[in-house]
C-alpha cells in the first residue's frame, strides 16, 4: 500500500511542526495540509499524535547487524536496509572500504541489483567508494597496500560499472593523479576530500574543480594550524558540506558546536560510518580486509589501534546532536534529513515533507523511538507495541 492518508500528526515542514495531515498518492507527496481533500476510500492511516519527519539519508555507512558492504551479497545489502529502517532511515549509499579492483567491482555490481529494487527496508541509493585514491599517511582503517594513486582509467571503469548508482567519491586532492580526476569525477558524482593530508592551497583548488564536501571533518585529516590550515580550514571556510560522525567519541561534543558555529545548520552532514558492528554487541568483526575489536561500542583495527568506524545508528546521532548542542529537534532534523540529499543532488525527490516528492516519512513519538517508516510510500517497518 503506498497510497494512504496520514493523519492526526504533526508534520515537519520548514523548521517547524504544525497539525496536518499527508496525502501520499503511488509513493509521493501529494498534499499536506489540515483537512486535505482525498480521494473516496483512500486508506486513513492514524499518526497516533506523533510527530512526522522526513526519512533519515545515511550518506556514508559500511553495514550494521553482522553485514560488513565489501563481502555483502544482496541478501546482507537488504538485512542492512531493514535495520536501517528501524533507525529512521529511507535512504542510504553503502560504503565500499578501499579493497582490490575486482572486489570493487564485485561490491559495485551487488549494490546496483538492489538498488533496482524495491519493498527491503531503505532505500540503498548506491555506492560511496572510500578510496583508493587516499592518502597513506592518513589512511585510518584503509589498508595501505591497496592505495593507489590517481587513475581516471580505474574511475571510469567504477563508473562504467556502477552507471548512476556511484552516487558518491572520496578522494585525497593531494594525492598524485587526484587533482586532475576531480574535474572528470565532480559532475558525475558527488566528490568528497577526506583520509588526506592536502595543503589549505591544495583543498580550496579542489573545492573550486567541483569537490562539494569533506569526509568524516576533523578524523583522517591534516589539523588546522594558524600557518597552516590545510583541508580543515578550506572545510570551514569554504561553502562545501562538512560530514559529522556524532557519536560522543569521534568528535568531542564541544568540537561538533563549533562545527555547526562555523558551517551553520544548513552545511553539515550527520553520518554514521557505521560498520558491520552497528546493532550488535561487542566483539570481533571486520571491516573490508581489516579485523576489528569493538569494546564498550567503540571500533578499532586489532593491529595498530586505530579508529575503525563507529556502531552509531542515525537515531542515535539524532539524539546525541540536541543533547550536544542543547537544540531541539527541529534545529536538527535537517543534518540527516535535507543537506544530506542537497549534497548527494538528489533534494528533488528527498529529504523534506513536500508535494512532489517521495513518500520518505518516519513517525517519531516523544522520546524520538522510531513507530513507523514508509519508504516512497512502502510502509517497511512498524515498531511493536511493549507491552
Amino acid at each position: 500500500m503506498n497510497s494512504f492518508v496520514l493523519s492526526h500528526c504533526s508534520v515537519y515542514q520548514q523548521g517547524r511542526f504544525a497539525p496536518g495531515e499527508i496525502l501520499v498518492e503511488d509513493g509521493v507527496i501529494t498534499r499536506i495540509g489540515q483537512g486535505v481533500p482525498r480521494p473516496a476510500g483512500l486508506p486513513e492511516i492514524d499518526g497516533g499524535g506523533m510527530r512526522a519527519v522526513p526519512g533519515f539519508i545515511d550518506a556514508h555507512t559500511h553495514g550494521a547487524v553482522g553485514v560488513d558492504v565489501n563481502a555483502a551479497d544482496e541478501a546482507g545489502l537488504k538485512k542492512i536496509a531493514a535495520f536501517f529502517a528501524s533507525q529512521g532511515v529511507t535512504a542510504f549509499n553503502a560504503s565500499v572500504l578501499t579493497d582490490t579492483e575486482e572486489q570493487t567491482l564485485r561490491c559495485i555490481e551487488t549494490i546496483k541489483k538492489v538498488a533496482r529494487q524495491r519493498g527491503y527496508g531503505a532505500q540503498l541509493l548506491g555506492a560511496h567508494l572510500e578510496g583508493p585514491f587516499l592518502s597513506p599517511q592518513y589512511k585510518g582503517a584503509m589498508p595501505e597496500w591497496l592505495l593507489r594513486a590517481g587513475d581516471t582509467d580505474l574511475l571510469k571503469r567504477y563508473m562504467a560499472s556502477a552507471g548512476e548508482t556511484l552516487r558518491y567519491l572520496t578522494v585525497a586532492p593531494e594525492v598524485p593523479g587526484v587533482a586532475e580526476l576531480i574535474p572528470y569525477a565532480a559532475p558525475r558524482t558527488a566528490v568528497a576530500l577526506g583520509h588526506s593530508g592536502a595543503t589549505y592551497e591544495q583543498s580550496m583548488q579542489a573545492i573550486r574543480d567541483g569537490a562539494r564536501a569533506i569526509t568524516h571533518t576533523f578524523n583522517g585529516m591534516q589539523l588546522f594550524h594558524q600557518h597552516a590550515p590545510g583541508l580543515m580550514g578550506a572545510g570551514l571556510e569554504s561553502d562545501v558540506w562538512c560530514e559529522a560522525i556524532c557519536d560522543g567519541r569521534h568528535l568531542h561534543p564541544g568540537t561538533v558546536c563549533m562545527l555547526l558555529k562555523c558551517k551553520g545548520y544548513g552545511r553539515v552532514v550527520a553520518i554514521t560510518d557505521s560498520i558491520m558492528a552497528a546493532g550488535l554487541p561487542d566483539g570481533r568483526y571486520k571491516l573490508g580486509v581489516n579485523d576489528v575489536i569493538v569494546r564498550d561500542g567503540d571500533a578499532r583495527l586489532a593491529v595498530g589501534d586505530s579508529r575503525a568506524g563507529s556502531t552509531l545508528t542515525m537515531r542515535q546521532a539524532l539524539i546525541n546532536l540536541m543533547r550536544f548542542t542543547m537544540e531541539p529537534l527541529e534545529k536538527a532534523l535537517p543534518l540527516l534529513t535535507q543537506n544530506p540529499a542537497a549534497l548527494l543532488r538528489i533534494d528533488r525527490q528527498k529529504g523534506c515533507l513536500a508535494p512532489g516528492l517521495d513518500a520518505d516519512i518516519v513517525l517519531l513519538d516523544d522520546q524520538c523511538q522510531v513507530r513507523r517508516t514508509f519508504v516512497r510510500g512502502d510502509c517497511v517497518y512498524q515498531r511493536e507495541e511493549q507491552p
